[in-house]
């Protein structure tokens, strides 16, 4: 039987989050044994790809929490060199290799986990008949600002606008883009025919369009408006019109399609605007650079967990109130919600099965970071303090 599900405790107003990681055993670890870490490795080995390319003595992650580039070269070496689909050698690379360390914010280990997935829209490259929702490009005077390069207090914040004389001003919202801010720019990249799968495509991040000629497209994300997201589910809620628990994706389409008239004006209440561009080749590709790998993706908080690092995620599984998803995971992207250090978005793939499970996951539970042994990171706590 899986645990009585128990929701992460509300912070207090003026407190901010704080990572504290306490020092675990495999053990420890729900389900551990029963998973096949085989299938996290070439999520971990392409992050590794990427990771090695910099600099030996670069801190990974805030304050350094996953020690440097060079403690993670050992076991980057080794993770290449195991031979793919082998269970038991990969569980003990991971055992012999990693120190697991319980994540919470503060004393609460708990936290929110939701999906994601990548979505098929039917579209077109040019406008016309039932093809009039634009996908758009970056615009060139879109500046983005990584505020953490100016104060490491804001490490992991960004912020993004247009220059006008000499200061950066907000960029255009939803609102004004829907209504024609953009228009005449030439930044339509494809048209779809539903403006409703094409919010939703902005949420995802990612997603893979069919032209009528059977040919498929995949987009991924490029550049963002700056504006913050706006989840409005909890618009909904907060009017009454549907009830907190029962928000979901499912749901909120349903409401979309009972209310036509209203729908627009709803979508807009996130002033939050995604461009896209093209992929070729492998994809999704998630904010570390890398592509997503179906079920073994974990999208983070890059203020608190650095991209690249082994996640084990207990959570309550969204099909099935007796179930939980325990497997090993590895930070890899990031997304507008998903804030605090102990927060997460599994990437559920392709497919009917992945739209359900992201649609549905709005689950509580908690996860362990895996770290190079021999590290021991500013937030460690002792256990028992």
């Amino acid at each position: 039987m899986a645990p009585p599900a128990v929701a992460p405790t509300v912070p207090e107003p003026g407190v901010p989050p704080v990572l504290t990681l306490t020092q675990a055993r495999f053990s420890e670890l729900p389900g551990w044994s029963a998973d096949d870490q085989a299938q996290a490795l070439p999520a971990l080995r392409r992050s590794c790809e990427r990771l090695l390319t910099q600099d030996a003595a670069r801190p990974v992650g805030p304050d350094g929490v996953a020690g440097t580039v060079a403690d993670w070269r050992p076991v980057c070496t080794a993770a290449a060199q195991l031979p793919p689909g082998d269970a038991p050698a990969a569980r003990r690379f991971f055992e012999t290799s990693f120190q697991p360390w319980r994540a919470a914010d503060r004393d609460d280990p708990r936290g929110l986990f939701t999906g994601y997935y990548e979505p098929l829209l039917s579209g077109s490259r040019t406008r016309g008949g039932r093809f009039t929702v634009p996908l758009l490009r970056r615009p060139p005077d879109l500046v983005e600002v990584d505020l953490g390069q100016f104060r490491p207090a804001l490490r992991g914040q960004r912020i993004a606008g247009r220059l006008d004389a000499g200061r950066l001003r907000p960029y255009a919202s939803r609102a004004e883009i829907e209504g024609g801010a953009l228009n005449a720019r030439g930044l339509e990249m494809l048209w779809v025919d539903d403006a409703v799968d094409a919010f939703f495509l902005h949420i995802q991040g990612s997603g893979r369009v069919r032209l009528a000629d059977g040919t498929v497209v995949r987009v991924g994300y490029e550049a963002q408006n700056g504006h913050a997201y706006v989840p409005i589910g909890r618009v909904l809620a907060e009017r009454g019109e549907i009830p907190r628990d029962a928000v979901s994706m499912p749901s909120i389409r349903a409401w979309l399609a009972a209310h036509p008239a209203q729908a627009r004006q709803l979508m807009n209440e996130n002033p939050s605007y995604v461009f896209f561009r093209e992929l070729k080749g492998e994809g999704p590709i998630g904010a570390q650079g890398v592509p997503l790998t179906p079920g073994r993706s974990l999208a983070v908080d890059p203020g608190f967990v650095p991209y690249g690092v082994p996640v084990w995620l207990d959570a309550e599984d969204p099909l099935s109130s007796s179930a939980r998803v325990r497997r090993l995971m590895v930070a890899q992207d990031t997304g507008g919600a998903i804030r605090g250090p102990v927060r997460g978005d599994v990437f559920w793939g392709f497919g009917a099965e992945a739209a359900e499970r992201a649609g549905r996951m709005k689950s509580h539970g908690g996860y362990w970071l895996l770290l190079p042994k021999g590290i021991r990171p500013p937030q460690a706590r002792s256990p028992g303090t």
